[in-house]
């Protein structure tokens, strides 16, 4: 069997990037919308919150599943800056899209989340959890076996 091209790969690597990150943007939403809407806290702090604790729920399936590395230290560190660009570029576009120009704030979330999410795997697959750290950064996931 031939192995797959690397566009391919990339392709199924954003795909399970993409499914794993749901995961961790239902909590966010989750989180955004009990905020907002149970607690009174504005949308650009609710937000923040949201993406945090998704960014943690990411953190753990990615490491795992998507890029198939074992979380540590140096990764992490790398991964939550990631998290913290993304968080903070979140928190632009809805003060954009919904303080500035008055987008409801669910339908503003959502075009955050899908600018977020092509900006994190980028730089998550090349940096966070890329050939280096699977080099020297981190070990590899292996089932059933530990080092």
């Amino acid at each position: 069997m031939k192995t797959p091209r690397l566009p391919f790969r990339k392709l199924i690597s954003f795909g399970t990037y993409a499914v794993v990150g749901a995961m961790g943007t239902a909590v966010h939403y989750v989180l955004l919308i009990l905020l907002v809407s149970g607690f009174g806290v504005r949308p650009t702090s609710a937000t923040l919150a949201g993406a945090l604790a998704g960014a943690l729920v990411n953190f753990i399936l990615n490491s795992i599943v998507t890029f198939g590395v074992r979380p540590s230290l140096s990764v992490a560190v790398r991964f939550l800056t990631v998290a913290a660009a993304g968080a903070g570029l979140n928190w632009l576009a809805m003060y954009l899209l919904n303080t500035i120009l008055g987008v409801g704030y669910l339908a503003a979330q959502v075009v955050a989340t899908l600018a977020i999410l092509i900006f994190t795997y980028v730089v998550n697959a090349a940096w966070s959890f890329g050939p280096r750290v699977a080099a020297g950064g981190s070990l590899p996931v292996t089932k059933g076996k530990t080092p």
